[in-house]
């Protein structure tokens, strides 16, 4: 679900698939919902990559910080 670039690693389905976002925050052992409540992108009562602690947003999409630290 993600792709490197150099040393990020890039959701390669940018900002709007949803189901993807969660689909990768089930499979992450890493997840961490951001306490942020105006950040949240998808409903706080669903994993999802978009609303991770770890992720840093980009023009288009955005990098796990977590996967970058392994």
């Amino acid at each position: 679900m993600f792709e490197t670039v150099g040393e990020k690693f890039i959701f390669k389905y940018g900002k709007t698939a949803y189901d993807k976002a969660i689909e990768a925050a089930c499979d992450c052992p890493f997840f961490k919902l951001d306490c942020d409540e105006d950040e949240f992108v998808t409903s706080t009562k669903k994993d999802s990559c978009y609303n991770c602690l770890f992720r840093r947003w980009s023009c288009t999409s955005f990098s796990c910080m977590h996967k970058a630290q392994e």
